[in-house]
């Protein structure tokens, strides 16, 4: 189960509707081996795509010596889908390569800027996909 700050959920989904018609993506990094998402970082789509989603090479680098500094890891890897549901497409799978991560998609088919939204997350581990609950909190304490 994932469980994400109130703050933290609506910082993806204004991400995501910002991003729109284009996929947003980002993570939410957290301290290392804790499964708590804490920190909001967006990232830029390098494909700036509507269908599909790339973290630049050079951005990723930097945050991951970030993450390192830190003792954080990447506890959700978000990203949006603008014309399909929130579920992961083959690609997704096929770039799924943090096995402890959460992997939230928030589609925005629906949405013309403020309409409803599907906020979901997934574990994706060795091409498996598990949908999770998500139980969003107004705090950790």
């Amino acid at each position: 189960m994932l469980t994400i700050t109130q703050a933290l959920r609506d910082e993806i989904v204004a991400h995501a509707r910002a991003d729109h018609p284009d996929e947003a993506c980002g993570i939410v990094a957290g301290p290392a081996g804790s499964d708590r998402p804490e920190r909001f970082v967006p990232m830029l789509n390098a494909a700036r795509s509507p269908t599909f989603y790339e973290f630049d090479s050079t951005d990723l680098l930097k945050l991951y010596r970030d993450l390192d500094d830190r003792d954080e890891e990447p506890v959700v890897v978000y990203h949006s889908h603008t014309a399909t549901e929130a579920y992961p497409s083959r690609t997704d799978i096929s770039y799924a390569n943090e096995p402890n991560a959460h992997y939230v998609l928030v589609s925005t088919a629906d949405a013309d800027g403020l309409g409803p939204f599907q906020f979901r997350s997934f574990r994706i581990v060795d091409g498996v996909v598990t949908e999770e609950q998500v139980e969003v909190v107004e705090s950790y304490a």
